[in-house]
């Protein structure tokens, strides 16, 4: 997995890097405005387009410098410089790139804080103006010139992070920063861009490589991290020539209801695709025939009137799934109170578990140690309260699965996967293509697969989501329905072993 650092953080990598590769500060603000250059040019390769780089006096400024400097040997034509001197202060790799630039016929154009806006006629903007370095939100001087440059309406790319957003904490509905198509950061993707609130700042994002030391970075106390493909290759284990159905153990899934039966089969496909020894669905006895009619290779545990089997024998299940499709009637809430009294092993709730859990916090407070949430948002808000940021959520997340001594799955474009220890892992894998009904009830067959068949919670936990979006980006389709995730799930598998 690769660390995730805050701005501060990523402020001692630069240092770091600076003092033991080493290069000077200079150098390396040359090397991540090549890295910014290369990306850019891919993006953006008509060399007749009009470009305004807007440089602070800081660090980003001077990144921007750099860039215009670059652009104009790449042979882009029309390029102008706008040097905002709103402060008083500039670091010295700023003051270096300046002088560099003077040399060139690149127009610059200074402007101070009691300057009009200038007249803006470029096609393209690009926003080098603050940095990681803000710590508050904008006010003043730089509020207003965000908001004009906002509302140009032009293609912007920002260098680094967005004028004005935060690297990491709580994002105001309210703030105001720059609104780009591109952002071009280095070494990692900052915490936030991977969070939902950064949709409103950065329409897409690329993560370039400015070469900081890797080994310090990974040595890090970080509470973030990406979770990679080659940790999926490290945990998941190969199959051996004795192994046997026995061996990847029995997983019972206890879900649907007469009038959702497919989101117990969806669970149950799921479960069966991945892997698992055995299946048993336990579901009401009105959904026998459908069972039997899609999933034969699954075996039934029939709920009669709304009560689980009387033989139930729970010790022979070595993992179990609760909640899809299983309604929160009365007689749901007796068979989630029945399941947390009698297995003792982890269970993974999602559904209408969780909103039972929600109602009945005296039975969230007993769900068995290392047990998997996988509430989206509005499940997360009804088990532990409304939020006013995405970013509370996670500070939530993190002492709820302290508490609970569980893994908490908060369900995102970057789902999120919360440790017990308060790590919070972001999963990179899926597509907005998945954004359609029962993807929840195959993810949640999936992670209960990989804990039937002996894999801990938490790698259940990362297996299970980045298999799950892996599968739905290979289906390559405009829209993927939770179905197709299902049949791709072997051959995704697969490249992995």
């Amino acid at each position: 997995m690769l660390k995730l650092l805050t701005s501060e953080q990523t402020r001692l990598a630069d240092i770091y890097t600076i003092q033991n590769e080493p290069v000077s500060s200079v150098d390396l603000m040359e090397r991540a405005a090549q890295a910014f250059v290369a990306v850019f040019r891919e993006n953006y390769p008509e060399k007749e387009r009009t470009i305004s780089i807007y440089c602070g006096t800081g660090n980003n400024g001077g990144d921007g410098l750099a860039i215009a400097r670059l652009l104009d040997q790449e042979g882009y034509l029309n390029l102008s410089v706008k040097v905002i001197r709103f402060a008083s202060r500039w670091t010295l790799d700023f003051l270096e790139n300046f002088d560099r630039i003077q040399t060139l016929k690149i127009p610059v154009v200074e402007i101070k804080e009691t300057d009009p806006f200038p007249v803006e006629d470029a096609e393209l903007i690009i926003d080098a103006l603050l940095g990681t370095g803000l710590n508050k939100p904008l006010e003043g001087a730089w509020k207003e010139l965000v908001i004009w440059i906002r509302s140009l309406n032009r293609t912007i790319v920002s260098v680094d992070i967005p004028t004005g957003f935060a690297s990491e904490g709580p994002v105001g509905a309210k703030d105001i920063a720059v609104k780009s198509n591109l952002t071009i950061t280095f070494q990692r993707p900052k915490i936030n861009f991977l969070l939902p609130e950064s949709q409103s700042y950065i329409e897409r994002f690329e993560v370039v490589d400015i070469k900081l030391d890797e080994q310090y970075i990974q040595s890090q106390d970080s509470g973030f991290q990406l979770l990679t493909g080659n940790l999926i290759k490290e945990r998941l284990l190969k199959r051996k020539p004795f192994d046997h159905k026995g061996t990847f153990g029995h997983a019972l899934v206890v879900a649907g209801a007469p009038e959702t039966m497919g989101a117990a089969l969806l669970c149950s496909e799921a479960v069966l695709k991945t892997g698992a020894g055995l299946t048993t669905a336990c579901v009401p006895a009105e959904g026998l025939a459908a069972l039997n009619a899609r999933l034969p290779e699954v075996m039934a545990a029939l709920r009669v009137n709304g009560e689980l089997p009387k033989d139930l024998n729970w010790e022979k299940y070595s993992a179990l799934a609760i909640g899809p499709g299983l309604g929160i009637f009365a007689t749901s809430k007796a068979i989630l109170e029945e399941t947390i009294k009698n297995f003792s092993k982890p269970i993974v709730f999602d559904a209408d578990a969780l909103n039972l859990l929600a109602r009945n916090p005296d039975l969230l407070a007993s769900i068995p140690e290392g047990s998997v949430l996988t509430p989206h948002v509005k499940e997360f808000d009804r088990l532990f309260g409304d939020h006013n940021s995405w970013w509370e959520r996670v500070e939530t997340g993190r002492a709820k699965a302290g508490l609970l001594r569980s893994f908490i799955i908060l369900k995102n474009r970057y789902t999120i996967i919360i440790t017990p220890d308060g790590q919070c892992i972001f999963n990179p894998t899926g597509t907005p293509a998945m954004a359609s009904g029962g993807m929840g009830d195959v993810l949640t067959g999936i992670i209960t697969s990989f804990l039937a068949q002996g894999y801990s919670s938490e790698n259940a936990a990362l297996l299970g989501v980045y298999l799950h979006g892996k599968a739905g980006e290979d289906v390559a389709k405009p829209v993927v329905i939770a179905s197709e995730v299902i049949q791709q799930l072997q051959h995704s598998l697969k490249a992995f072993l």
